[in-house]
């Protein structure tokens, strides 16, 4: 556990620091999230174990902790980025800022939304929101868990696909389905959860636009589209082109271990809170994330870290040649099994 703790809360501080004296110190933040990370996960010697054991904390302070810091980073960045500040110096900061709400807020969100306790649940979704982005705290467990890896689920991105036609499918498809998803489950009942998303993300964009007018506004958004592309990033590197088997009654076979790829890389997936352990969250979504395994053998690993290939997507020929021989391999895994 301290590893996570070390990890994620070595780059709020540098954000922190970065926010209030700029210079050195965003610098250090950009850096820290890039070049260290990309480093760190090479040394072997750091990486996490496989299999964590039956004993492991739930991490539930570390989660709570980095959602409740997720505001005054936020709020803060954009007032800094709507400041007259040097330009280099506000871009260091947007570009550190922004990979810390698409890898850690985004993860940690995304932590919080499985937990079982009501209050932890909504503050994933407040995380969320507060990037425009609430819709996702019921699409990804109403829609993405129930139908990963089927052409039913817009985030599990088909053979071929280049992620920026993935991206426009998605977003709205998940928008949608996630809606309806609710209204099935809550037929008659009402309390549909979409107005409180829509309503956090007005009071987000009123908080930027009280903090730094117009361009706070600006900011916000750019922010929001950035932290949304980086998990977008993620749907797509860590389902692409693996499909579930259909069974004879037309139902998908449940899923398990080949249906997600996986990266084991021990410093980008404490920063993600092993988020890219994802077929282990996939078969058992209730753990918590410190207990997440990786079995090489019986999953697919990507060959690089979960950030390095989401650079590889922006490129969908690049893409392809990584990663299709790669999917025709478990694709044919699948058939013989």
């Amino acid at each position: 556990m301290a590893r996570f703790v070390g990890v994620t809360m070595g780059m709020v501080v540098l954000l922190a620091l970065g926010e209030a004296f700029g210079g050195g110190f965003a610098v250090a933040a950009l850096v820290y999230i890039t070049v260290v990370a990309g480093v760190m996960d090479r040394l072997a010697v750091l990486a996490a174990p496989d299999h964590p054991g039956a004993e492991f904390p739930a991490g539930t302070r570390l989660a709570v902790a980095l959602a409740l810091v997720h505001f005054p980073l936020l709020y803060g960045g954009v007032a800094v980025l709507s400041s007259a500040g040097p330009l280099w110096e506000r871009g260091v900061l947007f570009m550190a800022l922004a990979l810390f709400l698409g890898q850690v807020s985004n993860s940690n969100a995304h932590e919080l939304i499985h937990r079982p306790a009501r209050a932890l649940r909504w503050l994933g979704a407040a995380v969320y929101a507060s990037v425009l982005f609430g819709h996702h705290a019921s699409a990804h467990v109403r829609v993405h868990h129930v139908w990963a890896a089927t052409e039913r689920d817009p985030n599990s991105a088909r053979p071929g696909e280049g992620f920026w036609r993935f991206l426009a499918r998605a977003w709205r498809g998940e928008f949608v389905e996630g809606y309806r998803a609710e209204a099935r489950l809550r037929k008659g009942r009402g309390g549909h959860p979409y107005p409180a998303y829509l309503l956090g993300a007005a009071v987000s964009l009123c908080m930027a636009a009280l903090i730094g007018g117009g361009a706070g506004v600006l900011w916000l958004l750019a922010l929001a589209g950035y932290a949304q592309v980086q998990l977008y990033l993620s749907d797509y590197v860590q389902h692409y082109g693996l499909r579930r088997k259909r069974l004879m009654d037309g139902r998908p076979e449940p899923v398990g271990p080949r249906h997600a790829w996986n990266s084991p890389h021990g410093f980008s997936a404490a920063l993600m809170l092993n988020a890219p352990r994802h077929s282990d969250h996939h078969t058992r979504p209730a753990v918590p994330f410190p207990g997440l395994d990786v079995d090489r053998s019986a999953m697919p690993v990507l060959p690089h870290s979960l950030p390095v290939m989401a650079v590889i997507a922006l490129v969908p020929p690049l893409w392809r040649r990584v990663m299709d021989r790669r999917v025709r391999k478990w694709a044919a895994a699948t058939r013989t099994n």
